[in-house]
């Protein structure tokens, strides 16, 4: 038999695996994980009964490939969930789904609420045309910002940046307030630093084009056609969060013979040539060396180029190079949220429906912060009682946030809920707990502008696999990450040497998209 190396326990990770081990009897599946948590950076955390969602997760694809597999894994509820029991709320079931309130694997269907605090107001994200947009924003400045984004439509910018990308689309009042403060807090980089093919990934053909066109698509009815991952309204999303998916998938891999070895941090990657022969790993202050004939990354190119030996100078100098963005999350219980819901979605206590919110207000540094009662009802240990809320902060590992100590880290962020007026006073806070990410955002600056060259090295070598988010550094979601593993299964079993196919999941803007997508709603039925 040969023998398959996985570096990474995440989504891309684990799903290579799954995938040889479903697809050929005659490959041996070894996976390595430096944590003792599945899914990466969407894994779920748990504290006193709570549960963190590191992110928020939306399950939304519009991959028939990736939907297929995640209902393989959690088939969608054919029940309603606690939350739309009490609030007697319209749910989107699956025939013969199973009842999240009797059984934990299932997937739930949940209603995509993202807006931006801006100016102790919100707005929908991405923008609307409601009334209550252009109140929000005032007469004057509503003005300046159709003007604005006309001039931006008569006088295309070069795309040098993500600057310029989002001016093209959005024209500079929009931009200066919707964009440029986030942006720079998010990457630490101004955005007119930062490489424009980060919103060509991540925004894709969301402008204000695509807003009044999937407007007007409401306005006259009309359902299907190519729908904007940003502007989707209804998104799928495990019980008990996303890492929950990793858990069973990390079940079902053991169950058909795959090895699953936690607590291994890769050290070492053994290079012969073009030809690697295993990779070293460090468990309980002992290193392992384990071989292997195909080696699949899901580990952070700079880490995997800097444990490799004998690398040309070039390219070990472009992936020492690369720059990440960390960040860190305090979860917080509290009995109360002082923001009023406007809206007319009903949700337990009343509490406004977001998911999460983009916070641009300039007097704090929160970046965003979730509302994880929102994302599913069994988060949440008390929830008719307590809101359980994810406040999220960027930062680079070493500096002055990131070496706060938990105790410092929360009573700033407490303070900064008070000053946003989500609280009253500090003393409203029941419990907090503090997780950090490393290398949570690959970054696209520095010399990233040379990860063509680097990328045309790692593909010299002959049976190295890079895949996922850090894999390639590339910011992906989920569903891009499992293509990636898609992809290098097939030419696994195919004995396919090109690469391209790997590396080009997320690079169009079209990548598997049709050009008449059914409606999520599709093959569900509806009750009151």
């Amino acid at each position: 038999m040969k023998k398959a190396v996985i570096i990474g326990a995440g989504p891309a990770g684990l799903t290579a695996a799954y995938e040889l081990l479903d697809k050929s009897e005659d490959i041996e599946v070894v996976v390595l994980e430096e944590t003792e948590k599945f899914g990466g950076i969407s894994r779920t955390v748990e504290y006193n009964g709570n549960r963190m969602d590191m992110g928020g997760h939306r399950f939304f694809s519009k991959v028939p490939e990736v939907n297929e597999w995640w209902d393989k894994m959690l088939p969608r509820q054919g029940k309603p969930s606690y939350d739309d029991i009490v609030l007697k709320r319209p749910s989107s079931l699956a025939k013969e789904g199973p009842d999240p309130e009797m059984v934990d694997r299932v997937m739930l269907r949940r209603n995509r609420i993202s807006r931006i605090f801006f100016n102790g107001r919100f707005f929908d994200y991405p923008i609307t045309l409601k009334v209550e947009t252009f109140t929000n924003m005032g007469l004057g400045t509503t003005i300046v910002a159709g003007f604005s984004y006309i001039k931006a439509m008569l006088f295309k910018r070069k795309e040098n940046s993500l600057e310029d990308f989002y001016v093209n689309r959005f024209g500079k009042k929009l931009y200066s307030m919707f964009f440029e403060h986030y942006t720079a807090n998010l990457w630490g980089r101004h955005p007119s630093e930062i490489d424009p093919s980060w919103g060509a990934q991540r925004v894709k053909g969301v402008s204000i084009m695509a807003v009044l066109a999937n407007a007007f698509k409401k306005k006259s009815g009309k359902t299907g056609g190519k729908v904007e991952t940003s502007l989707i309204e209804e998104f799928s999303y495990p019980k008990l969060g996303p890492g929950q998916l990793w858990d069973v998938t990390a079940e079902e891999i053991r169950k058909k013979g795959g090895t699953i070895i936690t607590g291994a941090k890769v050290v070492k990657i053994n290079k012969d040539g073009d030809h690697l022969t295993g990779v070293t790993y460090e468990k309980d202050g002992e290193n392992v060396t384990v071989e292997g004939d195909y080696i699949i990354s899901s580990m952070p190119i700079k880490d995997l180029v800097a444990g490799m030996n004998d690398v040309p100078a070039d390219p070990a100098r472009i992936a020492a190079g690369l720059p990440y963005r960390d960040y860190m999350t305090l979860g917080v219980l509290i009995p109360h949220l002082n923001l009023v819901n406007k809206t007319d979605v009903k949700t337990i206590g009343n509490i406004v429906p977001d998911n999460w919110v983009y916070v641009h207000d300039r007097t704090v540094s929160m970046g965003r912060f979730q509302i994880y009662n929102n994302w599913s009802p069994y988060l949440v240990k008390d929830i008719d009682n307590t809101v359980w809320m994810g406040l999220e902060y960027f930062c680079n590992e070493g500096d002055s946030m990131w070496s706060m100590t938990d105790d410092e880290f929360a009573k700033m962020a407490i303070k900064e809920m008070v000053t946003i007026n989500l609280i009253d006073e500090e003393s409203d806070v029941l419990d907090y707990h503090v997780e950090r990410v490393k290398k949570a955002y690959p970054a696209y600056f520095d010399t990233y502008d040379e990860i063509d060259t680097l990328v045309d090295y790692l593909n010299t070598i002959d049976n190295l696999f890079c895949v996922g988010r850090n894999g390639q550094h590339r910011y992906n979601n989920i569903d891009h990450s499992m293509c990636t593993s898609f992809e290098t299964v097939k030419n696994i079993l195919s004995g396919t040497r090109d690469r391209s196919n790997i590396w080009s999941v997320n690079t169009e803007k079209e990548y598997h998209e049709s050009t008449e997508e059914k409606s999520p709603e599709d093959e569900e039925i509806e009750i009151d």
